[in-house]
């Protein structure tokens, strides 16, 4: 089994709570405009992470990380892109990847809304963990957490880190 922390948008924060959640995760995932280095290197210092990079992030970090990352953690098939839509209004880039290889875990940021949807026509698993930062639209804070057992995903939950300002 491995404990995920699923969080995007931090657009350069970090706390000492994100920092406690990651801290209690095996990995921690990051889909895309971290903002900064110094965030990365933050969760670097606690857990693996792997990640995206967002539409906000400079050079630096679009040669750390992909604009498309898939993986296995465990057995599970896990997709991940930044900009990527929801099921029904998926991006042209998701769904040419979808296409080509539906995974059983999509992940995207990007909207600062929250989503945890079933698609069924994919047969798969989106998630959006909305956005953990203090920029943007956003009214709450929020991650995800997980736990990966082969290539089942069990006791999702939200956690909400508190207002935007």
């Amino acid at each position: 089994m491995t404990k995920i922390l699923l969080l995007s948008d931090s657009h350069s924060y970090i706390d000492d709570r994100i920092l406690e959640y990651a801290s209690q995760a095996d990995e921690v995932w990051h889909c895309g405009d971290f903002g900064s280095m110094d965030v990365i290197e933050q969760l670097e210092k606690i857990k693996p992470l792997k990640g995206v990079y967002g539409n906000i992030d400079n050079a630096q970090i679009r040669s750390e990380f992909p604009e498309v990352n898939r993986f296995l953690c465990e057995k599970l098939e896990v997709l991940m892109i930044h900009i990527g839509g929801y099921p029904g209004k998926y991006t042209p880039l998701t769904r040419n990847e979808i296409t080509h290889k539906a995974p059983k875990l999509f992940i995207s940021g990007h909207s600062h809304i929250l989503k945890a949807m079933y698609d069924e026509k994919n047969n798969l698993l989106h998630l959006n963990p909305g956005a953990c930062g203090k920029q943007g639209w956003h009214k709450m804070r929020t991650m995800m957490r997980f736990v990966v057992d082969g290539e089942e995903i069990k006791d999702l939950e939200i956690i909400e880190l508190g207002p935007r300002v």
